[in-house]
C-alpha cells in the first residue's frame, strides 16, 4: 500500500480534453488560488442603505476636501454620488424647467395620468419633477415621476401613487423640470417593431405608423454607458456619445450636475463625447471622440482637451493649452486608460499612446500597434500594467502589447453574448493581484459570469457572479461593484452572499482533471483519504467541505459505468474541521476529486489531500 498525493497544477484548465487536464483542475467556481492552493473567495456585503434605479455601469471613487468619502453610480437611467451608504441623485437635468397651464388629465378609476407639454422631447422611462400643481382629478401631482408611455411628441403618461376619483384636466399652473433622456439597459442593433422606440416613434412628435421603423437611431436606445473622473474635489462625467457633466462639491449632495457648456465663463465645450478623463500630468479634462471645435459635428476618432486648471475653456488659443488632435489609426475611438506615464487609446483596431510633451502641442500620439478589444469598459491597469479583453483573447501592455497565454480561452469565448459583449467590464482586484472580466453567457442579456487571472501566479479562474460594474479598494478598504438587483456591495468581506437578509451561503468548488492512481495499465483500489484544508478565518462554528472522488476506466468513460458488486465509483465524504481520515471503496485507472462548501460562515483553502491505493489488477 501506498498513499498518493493528489497534488494539482494552480489554475483552471478548460480548454483541452479531459486527460490532457490531467495533474491539474479542470472546473471551477468562486474560487482563487494563492501560493499554488485553491481557496474560496471572500463574501460580500450591501454597501449602501437602499437600491438604485436602473442598472449600473460606471463606478468612480474619491474622497472630497472634508475627508468625506464619495462614489459616482452611472446608471441606465440616474446619476448618483454616495456617501455613508445613502444615494443622492445628481442626474443632469435636460433644459430649463417648463412651465404648464393645466398640463393634467385624468380619468375616474385609473392611476395612468396623460401629461401635455408640445414638443417635450421626452422618452419612455424618463424622469419629470413637477412643482406648484393643485388638485385635478383628486390628484396633487407634485413630485418626481417616470415617464411610463409616449403616444406622441405632445403628451406622455405618467403613473400617480393612487386612482383618480374622477375625469378631469387641469392642474394649475405647473413647473415641469426635465431630467437628461434615459438610455437602455440592453443593446439593441436594430430600428423597428419591438427594438428602440416602440412603434416607429421618432422624437420631436413624428410618428412613422405603426410597426414602421424610425429613420436613425434615438439617444435614448442606446446602452447607456457613463465616463467619470474628478477634477480636485469635483466630478465629470459623460454620457457615452452624449454630453459632459459637471457635478461641484461645494454646492452640497442636494445639487445636481450641470452641462459643462453651463459653467461660468465655458467657451467652446465639447457638446457630446464618447469618453472623458482628467489628465493627472496637467490637470486638463480630455473628451475623446468628441464634437469638432469648428463645425460642432461629433468626430469619433477625435481627441480634444481643455485649457490647463480650467474645465470650462476650450478654445484653442496662443494664451492657453487647449486643443486636440486625431488618432491615427482605426474608424472610431473605443476606449482609454490613463496609466502612470502615458494615456492608451484604443480604437476599432490599434491601440495607441497618448503623451505629454508640453508647450506649444501638448500631448502628441503614436500607435503601438494593432489589436482588438471587446468593449469600451474591458480594459483596467494594475501594478504598472494594462490588462484587456480583445475579441478573440486577452492581452496586457508593460510597454508593448503581449496576447496572455489563457487556458480557459476557448471557454469564455465560446460562451459570450456577442450582441451584447458591449456589457463587459474589467476591474482589478489588487489585494490578491487579480484582474476580473464580468461578461454575458451565451444564454443571457446581463453579465452573469467572470474570467480572472492572477498576474503574480500566472493562473486563471471562472465562475458565475452577476455584476455589471467594479471598482477596486481605494478610499474604502475593500473592493466594490454592482449587481442587476440595484444594490452596491463591497467584496472580500466575510464569507457569504450577503445579498439576502440573513447572509446566504456561497457555493464554492473546485474540481480535478483525472490523476492517474497506477501507471495507467492497472486498476487501483482506493480505500483511505487524509484531508489537508484548513477553515481559517471561518465563522462557522462546525466549518466543513464535502470532498468527492471520482474513479474511471477510460477518460471518455462515465464515473458509473457497470462495476464488480460492493465496489463503488464515486465516494463522497464530509470533511470537518477536525477529520483525521476518511474511509471509503473505490477502483479505477485514475481518479478525480472534488472540494465543494454549501454552508453559511464557511472559508476554506485546500493543501494536498493524499490517498491510501493499492494495486488491483488489470482487468
Amino acid at each position: 500500500m501506498a498513499l498518493v498525493k493528489l497534488a494539482f497544477q494552480p489554475g483552471i484548465q478548460r480548454d483541452g480534453s479531459r486527460y490532457s487536464a490531467s495533474g491539474a483542475w479542470s472546473e471551477g467556481d468562486k474560487v482563487r488560488f494563492r501560493q499554488g492552493f485553491p481557496e474560496k473567495i471572500g463574501g460580500w456585503q450591501r454597501a449602501t442603505q437602499s437600491a438604485f434605479v436602473g442598472t449600473c455601469r460606471s463606478l468612480h471613487a474619491w474622497s472630497d476636501l472634508n475627508g468625506s468619502y464619495l462614489l459616482g453610480i452611472g446608471t441606465n437611467l440616474k446619476y448618483y454620488v454616495e456617501r455613508g451608504g445613502a444615494l443622492y441623485d445628481i442626474t443632469p437635468l435636460r433644459g430649463a424647467p417648463v412651465t404648464l397651464t393645466g398640463p393634467f388629465s385624468t380619468t375616474s378609476g385609473s392611476r395612468t395620468v396623460t401629461v401635455s407639454d408640445l414638443s417635450h422631447g421626452a422618452y419612455p422611462g424618463d424622469f419629470v419633477t413637477f412643482s406648484g400643481a393643485t388638485s385635478v382629478g383628486g390628484l396633487v401631482l407634485n413630485g418626481e415621476y417616470a415617464i411610463q408611455a409616449v403616444p406622441n411628441g405632445d403628451t406622455y403618461t405618467i403613473t400617480a401613487a393612487s386612482n383618480a376619483t374622477s375625469t378631469a384636466t387641469g392642474g394649475g399652473t405647473v413647473t415641469a423640470t426635465y431630467q437628461i433622456n434615459t438610455g437602455l439597459d440592453t443593446t439593441v442593433y436594430s430600428n423597428g417593431y419591438g427594438a428602440g422606440t416602440y412603434g416607429g416613434l421618432v422624437p420631436g412628435g413624428t410618428n412613422t405608423g405603426y410597426g414602421m421603423p424610425a429613420p436613425v437611431l434615438a439617444a435614448g436606445d442606446k446602452l447607456r454607458l457613463w465616463s467619470d473622473d474628478t477634477f480636485g474635489q469635483d466630478l465629470v462625467i459623460n454620457v457615452r456619445d452624449g454630453g459632459i457633466y459637471y457635478w461641484a462639491a461645494a454646492g452640497g449632495l442636494a445639487t445636481r450636475a450641470v452641462a459643462l457648456s453651463a459653467l461660468p465663463g465655458s467657451a467652446d465645450a465639447p457638446a457630446i463625447a464618447r469618453q472623458i478623463i482628467t489628465s493627472d500630468a496637467d490637470r486638463k479634462v480630455i473628451a475623446f471622440g468628441c464634437t469638432d471645435y469648428v463645425t460642432g459635428v461629433q468626430d469619433r476618432l477625435l481627441i480634444r482637451w481643455s485649457d490647463t486648471e480650467n474645465p470650462a475653456v476650450w478654445t484653442p488659443l496662443e494664451t492657453n493649452s487647449a486643443g486636440g488632435l486625431r488618432i491615427p489609426t482605426g474608424a472610431e475611438f473605443i476606449s482609454a486608460v490613463e496609466t502612470k506615464q502615458e494615456i492608451l487609446v484604443w480604437s476599432d483596431d490599434a491601440l495607441h499612446s497618448m503623451r505629454y510633451v508640453g508647450a506649444p502641442f501638448e500631448y502628441g500620439i503614436t500607435r503601438i500597434g494593432f489589436t482588438s478589444i471587446a468593449a469600451p469598459n474591458a480594459a483596467v491597469a494594475t501594478n504598472d500594467q494594462t490588462y484587456w479583453m480583445g475579441t478573440q483573447g486577452f492581452y496586457r501592455y508593460d510597454g508593448r502589447i503581449a496576447p496572455l497565454p489563457c487556458s480557459v480561452k476557448d471557454y469564455v469565448f465560446n460562451d459570450i453574448n456577442l450582441l451584447q459583449a458591449e456589457k463587459i467590464i474589467a476591474g482589478s482586484n489588487m489585494g490578491f493581484n487579480e484582474v476580473w472580466w464580468f461578461y454575458p453567457s451565451a444564454n443571457s442579456q446581463e453579465n452573469d459570469r467572470y474570467v480572472s487571472y492572477n498576474y503574480v501566479e500566472n493562473v486563471w479562474m471562472i465562475g458565475t457572479i452577476p455584476r455589471t460594474a467594479w471598482i477596486d479598494k481605494s478610499v474604502e478598504d475593500y473592493p466594490r461593484a454592482t449587481s442587476p438587483d440595484g444594490y452596491v456591495y463591497f467584496h472580500d468581506i466575510g464569507q457569504d452572499d450577503g445579498s439576502t437578509n440573513p447572509p446566504s451561503p456561497i457555493n464554492a468548488y473546485v474540481e480535478s482533471g483525472p490523476n492517474e492512481i497506477q501507471q495507467g495499465d492497472q486498476f487501483g483500489f482506493v480505500w483511505r483519504m487524509i484531508p489537508d484544508v484548513t477553515f481559517r478565518n471561518s465563522s462557522a462554528n462546525a466549518p466543513r467541505v464535502t470532498m468527492t472522488l471520482k474513479a474511471d476506466e477510460f477518460p471518455g468513460g462515465p464515473f458509473d459505468q457497470s462495476r464488480p458488486s460492493g465496489v463503488t465509483r464515486t465516494a463522497t465524504v464530509p470533511v470537518e474541521q477536525f477529520t483525521e481520515q476518511t474511509y471509503f471503496r473505490l477502483r479505477g485507472r485514475s481518479v478525480s476529486i472534488r472540494v465543494e462548501s454549501t454552508d453559511v460562515g464557511v472559508a476554506w483553502r485546500l493543501g494536498v489531500p493524499r490517498i491510501d491505493v493499492r494495486a488491483d489488477g488489470k482487468r
